[in-house]
């Protein structure tokens, strides 16, 4: 038997890159996923790509406001009857220097990238406690949460607080039996990193100590991993998937950040 066959999944910003690849490989291996993004458009076509036979459907809406994590959460119940697994890894990043950020732009990362990951958090614990499920949480944390790198004070210091909230919950989450763990991917191959920089593959891949940067399936596996259900002994942790970049942290030129320019979290 698939090892998340008839299990139930909620994950925020998942129309492409990441969020895609772990709802297609959830299906793949028996989960039912409510699949959300911002972009309706984006999420009805994600879904559909992911499965014909109705379990992976859409939720649009922005993670910045309650009622819509809460309503997602709510969609998995009403279509399939429970919850077992939640994973925030909707984000947004707003590059520009320490010295000119706006409070208008930090506000947005943190009530995007904090706001929007703790509060689905939230209501899917309160959904597995009050359906006596085992739950798993999985938050995107980034290596940028952990060295630095600039333009990103903001982004930084919302996945560092991602990885806070993952082991601070661990005392209040476990004695309901559900685990809480973050993942910190580094440098990714992704359809926006991409449309960023053409080379994202060749430069990070010549700063990395394994020589490639990652690629959805890879960050994919890893979340899988924290969310398998026989995992019980792990939570309140981090896992790094980065090809040791945060060994020696090398930095390439950022000079695509002028003019600053708003992107998803898929950047390391």
């Amino acid at each position: 038997m698939p090892p998340f066959q008839n299990q139930v999944a909620v994950i925020t910003g998942a129309g492409e890159g990441i969020g895609f690849e772990i709802a297609n490989q959830l299906v793949e291996q028996g989960a039912s996923v409510v699949l959300n993004d911002l972009d309706e458009e984006k999420a009805i076509k994600a879904s559909k790509n992911i499965s014909s036979d109705g379990r992976c459907i859409p939720f649009s809406g922005d993670v910045s406001d309650v009622q819509v994590v809460r309503g997602l959460v709510q969609k998995a119940l009403d279509v399939f009857g429970g919850l077992d697994m939640a994973i925030a890894n909707a984000g947004i990043t707003i590059w520009n220097d320490f010295l000119s950020y706006t409070p208008e732009d930090l506000f947005k990362v943190i009530s995007v990238n904090l706001g929007g990951s703790f509060f689905l958090a939230q209501a899917a614990a309160k959904a597995m406690i009050e359906h006596k499920k085992k739950g798993r949480i999985v938050l995107m944390s980034s290596v940028t949460g952990r060295r630095a790198i600039p333009y990103l004070s903001a982004y930084s210091m919302t996945k560092a607080g991602l990885e806070g909230l993952a082991r601070n919950l661990v005392a209040e989450l476990s004695p309901h039996g559900i685990r809480i763990n973050a993942v910190a991917p580094g440098a990714t191959v992704t359809p926006r990193n991409l449309a960023d920089d053409p080379n994202y593959e060749e430069v990070w891949g010549n700063l990395l100590p394994v020589q490639e940067p990652a690629f959805p399936d890879d960050i994919a596996r890893t979340a899988l991993f924290l969310l398998h259900p026989e995992n019980g002994q792990i939570t309140g942790q981090t896992l790094v998937v980065d090809g040791g970049w945060t060994g020696i942290s090398p930095v390439p030129s950022l000079d695509f950040v002028s003019p600053p320019s708003e992107k998803n979290e898929n950047q390391p």
